[in-house]
Formats: structure tokens, sequence, C-alpha cells
């Protein structure tokens, strides 16, 4: 079930990744700006900040349906950005398919939530997150080999396609663990044994009540600071590297996918050190989390020397350090949804946690779009390294134990 989920990431973060691939040769085709691009951007971040309400419906009417007619709706919606002729289109466009793939998360954190026990939602996100790096890696070298094989057009065709078929497989194969018929009974006695009784829960999310929790906003505000880095990673780094290093198409394909391979990597590693630290030091599971978040936090401060360093391989290397910090912890957080949380509760949890990172990525791409030119990229690169260190004290200081949590915010 992870499995197929990971699949519908990669779909998801393959066609949001798609633009920022085709750019170079956009932009100078349709006549778009630096500027407008930015503005194109901020449509999708603006929209994809709505994804409560797709954690909303899809806590509402179930996981599969839902996850299903969104899936079904961004695979349409790329398809439109092949037809797109202004960049007044494009942000519509953009707009639309930031609503549509706003569901990723809040459905991977609700079947990770439904499907493991507490002990394994670490990797299990972890697994989930590889989707998102992989998608976006998988952009770089599929969206070039269809630009110069046939068109940039064609390459957002061909990935809507890829979306739809994908609908298909999941609606024939998923189901929850409570109906899934290929689930023995001894496989689901050990899932449901090894989730947190008091985290069960049933009936619609109260969505006021989450807004008064202190650990709603001791996770949604790391994200807020964090999600930047993954927003430049995945919107400008194609631009970054032709525009500042003097790449081309051919190595772009060759190069730009490998801050979001070290990223897949990192997804693994942030489970894995929560996994180590809870076996080998008896560590609380939520201390855990912090710990892996903040191990990711310090590593980070390696990419604020990206764009100071003369050769372009080691620009690379310290973007690929980013990418593999980032998911680190940014792994770790979004997975503490289903730690924290109730189970009828996470999908709009998760997807409340995302507005607010994607508002970070929006506010931060907005600024790149206006000061760029002027300043360059170094100072973008230097204010990630350190919201990531601000994110790690946060949570530490913010997020409490659920067995001590206090319910709503306030003295």
């Amino acid at each position: 079930m992870m499995g197929l989920l990971m699949s519908g990431s990669v779909i998801n973060y393959l066609t949001r990744g798609a633009l920022a691939v085709a750019a170079p040769k956009l932009l100078g085709d349709l006549g778009i700006t630096t500027q407008q691009y930015s503005w194109i951007l901020s449509g999708f971040q603006i929209a994809i900040m709505l994804q409560p309400i797709c954690g909303y419906v899809m806590d509402t009417i179930g996981l599969k349906a839902g996850f299903a007619m969104f899936a079904t709706a961004w695979s349409f919606i790329c398809m439109a950005h092949g037809f797109a002729g202004t960049w007044q289109t494009l942000f519509g466009l953009r707009a639309l398919l930031g609503f549509a793939e706003g569901s990723a998360n809040p459905a991977g954190m609700k079947a990770t939530a439904q499907w493991f026990p507490a002990h394994e939602r670490g990797l299990a996100g972890g697994m989930f997150n590889m989707g998102a790096s992989l998608g976006s890696a998988l952009a770089a070298p599929l969206v070039a080999w269809a630009m110069l094989t046939r068109s940039w057009q064609f390459a957002f065709v061909l990935i809507g396609v890829i979306g739809l078929v994908w609908v298909a497989v999941w609606l024939l194969c998923y189901d929850a663990p409570a109906r899934h018929r290929a689930l023995s009974s001894a496989e689901r006695d050990y899932i449901v044994s090894g989730q947190e009784a008091h985290l069960a829960g049933e009936g619609r999310p109260a969505i006021r009540s989450l807004l008064r929790r202190r650990n709603f906003w001791g996770i949604a505000i790391p994200r807020f600071l964090a999600d930047p880095t993954w927003g430049t990673l995945t919107f400008w780094l194609p631009l970054y590297l032709t525009t500042v290093r003097g790449f081309d198409l051919k190595q772009i394909a060759m190069f730009a996918w490998l801050p979001l391979l070290a990223a897949d990597i990192g997804c693994m590693f942030g489970g894995a050190i929560s996994l180590t630290l809870q076996k080998s030091l008896g560590m609380r599971l939520i201390d855990a989390r912090r710990a892996a978040f903040t191990v990711g936090a310090l590593m980070m401060l390696g990419v604020a020397f990206a764009g100071t360093v003369q050769s372009a391989a080691l620009a690379v290397a310290l973007l690929s350090l980013a990418g593999f910090a980032h998911q680190t912890l940014s792994v770790t957080v979004i997975t503490m949804a289903s730690d924290l949380f109730k189970r009828n509760e996470v999908a709009t949890v998760a997807g409340m946690a995302g507005t607010c990172g994607n508002a970070g990525v929006l506010i931060f791409s907005l600024l790149m779009g206006a000061l760029v030119t002027r300043t360059g990229y170094t100072p973008f690169f230097i204010g990630l390294a350190g919201l990531d260190v601000l994110g790690a004290i946060i949570l530490w200081t913010v997020v409490r134990d659920y067995r001590l949590e206090a319910a709503p915010v306030g003295p």
C-alpha cells in the first residue's frame, strides 16, 4: 500500500516539477519574464494552501475515492498546460493544479496512520515522501527528453496521461486495512495492536478545535520555515543552474536531479534516525522525531555556501546536501501529524500544516522573483539554512508529548 501511495506521490511531484524544467525554453517561447514566472509559481502556492479542504474531503468521504478524484483532476490540468499561450493562462492552470495536488500529503499521512503501527510510521512516512523527491528528480530527464524529441507541450500531455493510468491502478488496488481482501487476520491484528488507542477517532474533524492546539502550531510553524528549501529545489534550481552556472538543457537533464536523488535518501535517513533513537537509547517517539529534525537542520547549514563557491560541481554538491538534509527533517515533522492527532484528524491536520508550509514557499518564491536579479541567489541560500535551525528550536519548545499536551493554546 505504501508503494502504491509512493508511486502516486512520484506522479504528483513529477507533474508539479515539469514546469521548472521546461521554464528556460517555455519562458523564451512565450515571452515570460522572471517576475511573471514568480507570479505563475505563486498561483500554485496560493491554491495549494487550500489543501486542508482536500484533507477534510478525504477524512469525510474516504481516502480511496477522495484521492482518486483529486489525482484525476491534476492529470487533466497538467495536460492543459501544453496548450497555454500566455503567462496569465499558466497562472490559472497552476492555481488549479495547486489545489488538486494539495491532496497528496494529507493522503499519504492518512494512509500511514491507517496502515502502520506507531514505531514503523517514521520509515513509512519516509517511503511516501521519497515519492516527492523521486518525482521531482524524474522531471528533469523526462521533460528534457520530451523537449529534445518533441516539445515542452508534449511533456505536459505525456505526464498527464501517466497520472490517469495511476488512478486506474489506485482504484483497483487500494482499500483501508479493515476492508482490504488481501490482508490476513494476523497482519491486520499486527497493525491495530501497534497503534495508539487514544488516537483512535471517528466522525468529522473539528477544525476550530485543531487550530487551538499548541501541537498543531508546533509542527505547522517549522513547516512554514522549512518548506522554502523544497520550493527552491523544485521550482528555481533549473533556472539557477542555467542563468548562474551556465548549464544547457542536456546538463540540466544530467545534473538537476542529483539534489532530488539525495533528498530520496534523506527521506529514509530521517525515519531511520528516529527509529534508532527509540530502539537504542529508549528515547520517546516525539523526542526521537525532534532529534531527527535537528540533525537535518544542522546539515542544512551547508547550503549557505552554495552561492559563493566557484565550482559548479561543488555548488551542485552543496545543493544535494540541502536536498538530503531537508528531507531528513521534513519527513520527520510531516509524520508527526500521525503521532499527535487522532486518525480521523490526520489528513485535515496534515493539510493545514501543509498550508503553512506552502505559505512559506509562496513568500520565499515571491521574494526571489522580485530580488534575485539584483541580489543574486546567495542571500536566499543563507536564509534557507537559518530558517531550518529556527524551525528546530520551535519544534523543541512548542510541541509537547501527547501524554503531556494541554489542548488549547492560552495562559
